[in-house]
């Protein structure tokens, strides 16, 4: 299961550095069933953080730091909330609150005649509020900066851009307010390690592989994964 974790974090990785989104989307389905909700959404933010580290250095100069530090304010005020939500949950009603999340993340290209309402400062408050909050629960805050980014019609080159800062800092905060993951420290370090090793072959990646196949890839993985989960919390409220 390490081995087939690992190799998830690895495309997810790519598929992060290539798309400038969805690490923890394509990652969550995996990692939540090999190390259960709670410590497995706590590995992903973790890996998050690497992955994000790596990121900055490349996105710096194309960030736009007006709507960066709104949305991140925002979020770093509403993360507690998320973190409290996700201790108090039981298990298989975690599960169910990071599926429909995952969902919520899968089905948010569809959301556009909604995301025209959330824009301009009001909007990120909001947006970043929701963002933070489902970052410290589940580690999926790619909907809501999303629906944003439509909203404000924000050039995807910038967004995705500042996107890295905005993962940094949620992850670093949700790190902070869940506590370093339980797991074996061996485990950590094969994940650290193909979080960094994947970042770097995604900058190859990204330079011969078209993003809309990498789009692709990364929604057929975090579908899986998602429908999974979901399959998983049906199965425990039924047993």
């Amino acid at each position: 299961m390490l081995v087939l974790t690992a190799l998830v974090t690895i495309v997810a990785a790519v598929i992060q550095r290539v798309t400038g989104l969805a690490f923890v989307l394509v990652l969550i389905g995996p990692i939540v069933l090999v190390y259960g909700p709670v410590e497995g959404v706590t590995i992903a933010v973790l890996l998050a953080v690497i992955a994000s580290l790596f990121a900055v250095p490349s996105a710096w100069r194309d960030v736009d730091w007006p709507r960066t530090l709104w949305l991140l304010g925002a979020g770093l005020v509403a993360a507690p909330l998320g973190a409290l939500t996700a201790a108090a949950l039981p298990q298989t009603a975690l599960l169910l609150l990071i599926g429909a999340m995952g969902v919520l993340a899968l089905s948010v290209q569809w959301l556009g005649p909604v995301a025209r309402h959330v824009r301009g400062r009001p909007g990120a408050i909001g947006a970043g509020a929701l963002a933070g909050f489902m970052h410290a629960s589940s580690g999926l805050s790619g909907p809501a900066l999303a629906s944003f980014a439509l909203g404000d019609d924000w050039p995807q080159r910038r967004f995705a851009a500042s996107a890295q800062i905005v993962f940094l800092g949620y992850g670093a905060v949700s790190v902070a307010l869940r506590g370093l993951p339980a797991a074996p420290l061996p485990d950590l370090a094969v994940l650290a390690a193909c979080t960094a090793g994947g970042m770097i072959l995604g900058a190859f990646a990204a330079r011969r592989v078209p993003l809309a196949l990498a789009r692709r890839v990364m929604l057929l993985c975090a579908w899986a994964g998602t429908l999974v989960v979901l399959g998983r919390a049906t199965a425990s409220l039924i047993a």
